[in-house]
């Protein structure tokens, strides 16, 4: 993706776990749709003309991806879908099947392979450092957006708006409620168990949300010196890339000039995948050019008006200064906001009027709720950022993510359907109704 300006290209990776059609347990067995070559050889990438297939770390995993980076989303979903398809019929013949959201709900993760053709020496590194056998490695996937950049300032611009973006991820694409069988307390267990998976070397992670990086040499001194120095006690063959072992929520290719988001959970079906993404998209176009920052509130509020919480400030009037402004956000403070979402998605109560006047919403005024003191829910922020986005979105995305707004987040549905503690039985009942919607490409919960 190197050379391309900022917003000209862009990459999406999907992730699907692989399962046994009756039983619904995980098999290892991404070697069928991915095939051998001419010669008898095990493959781990193919390509059907724009669209990559790959393997993963674990063995019953398998990644869809933008084989080249992409200037629309035109009919996007669609090709996505159609390969999606093509695998499944592959699976058919050792009766398996692709399944979607983000965390198998009742995967023992010890039962784990990982993938024994190409990379096994990473993957084993991997996997005597941190022991890959919990559901942080061998249970968890996602949709991972790459967004072009070129240059510094063009990575400054990009960072700032994604760090602001992370925290309220979960509130539109948590899918990942339960593990062991149970309920696990959060809407975004993935995403829970993905920040503490590296616990043992604990800069590879750090607070998930990226530090205030803006510039090349910025990033190198705060985040990757620090990786390859914490790192060099437990990698002496020197097998680990920088780049890949950088686990934040939002990573910088250098080497490619993009920045990968991944906090996004894989949903139901590849068209509500790529409305999120389109949705991410348009989200950070607009904090980038301050087009939040300019609107108002429907019931005449000014973004800028702050004056009912001291704590806030003005917006800035220029757009330097606006951009300055949205630099100097606190990790740390936005960390704090992902947890919430992570824990409650689109219910999270969000009171933070600095980080609402991003999204052109006021705490005190804001007409989201009602009475007017109390605290916008990030479901409220999503609503509203669509309101002023929607029509950057391709009509199909327009279409699913109005249903996926009303409905709420994946998560949340299966939570309604299933509750705290469900038996076995339910799992594979409501799972298999997953499965069917990704066989379908279409929406969970709506119109069965």
């Amino acid at each position: 993706m190197s050379n391309f300006k900022i917003w000209e290209r862009f990459g999406v990776e999907m992730e699907f776990m692989i399962v046994d059609r009756d039983t619904l347990n995980v098999l290892p067995r991404a070697d069928v749709p991915l095939g051998k070559d001419k010669d008898g050889n095990q493959l781990s990438d193919v390509e059907y003309d724009d669209i990559g297939l790959s393997n993963e770390l674990v063995s019953h995993v398998l990644e869809f991806k933008c084989a080249h980076p992409k200037s629309t989303f035109d009919g996007l979903g669609k090709r996505f879908f159609h390969e999606i398809r093509r695998a499944n019929k592959k699976l058919e013949k050792i009766n398996a099947m692709l399944l979607p959201s983000a965390c198998h709900p009742f995967m023992d993760p010890a039962e784990m392979q990982l993938w024994p053709y190409d990379c096994l020496d990473i993957y084993q590194t991997y996997d005597r450092i941190f022991n890959c056998k919990g559901h942080g490695w061998a249970n968890l996937q996602s949709t991972h957006l790459n967004l072009s950049f070129d240059g510094d300032e063009e990575f400054g611009e990009l960072h700032a708006a994604i760090r602001l973006l992370l925290p309220l991820i979960p509130a539109i694409a948590a899918s990942s409620p339960y593990l062991d069988s149970k309920y696990t307390g959060y809407r975004d267990a993935r995403i829970e168990v993905y920040r503490h998976n590296q616990d043992k070397v604990p800069e590879i992670t750090g607070q998930v949300i990226p530090e205030q990086a803006y510039s090349y040499d910025e990033y190198n001194k705060m985040i990757f010196d620090k990786v390859k120095k914490a790192i060099a006690p437990y990698d002496t063959e020197h097998l680990l890339n920088h780049f890949f072992l950088n686990s934040r929520g939002a990573i910088a290719r250098f080497d490619r000039g993009a920045i990968e988001i991944r906090l996004v959970d894989i949903q139901e079906c590849p068209n509500a995948d790529i409305a999120i993404v389109e949705l991410e998209i348009a989200t950070l176009k607009a904090i980038v050019n301050g087009k939040f920052a300019a609107s108002r509130t429907s019931n005449g509020a000014s973004a800028s008006d702050t004056s009912n919480t001291s704590s806030a400030n003005s917006m800035p009037h220029t757009l330097k200064e606006y951009r300055e402004f949205l630099r100097n956000f606190d990790t740390t403070r936005l960390a704090e906001l992902l947890a919430k979402t992570v824990k409650n998605a689109e219910n999270a109560t969000i009171d933070w009027q600095e980080y609402l006047s991003v999204f052109g919403m006021n705490f005190a005024t804001s007409p989201a709720t009602t009475p007017a003191s109390a605290p916008i829910t990030a479901g409220d922020i999503w609503k509203h950022i669509y309101s002023v986005v929607k029509n950057d979105l391709t009509e199909v995305s327009q279409s699913f993510m109005e249903k996926m707004l009303e409905r709420g987040t994946l998560s949340s549905a299966l939570y309604k359907a299933l509750g705290d503690a469900p038996a076995h039985e339910a799992f594979v009942t409501e799972y298999k109704k997953l499965a069917n919607c990704l066989a379908h490409n279409r929406l969970y919960g709506i119109n069965e």
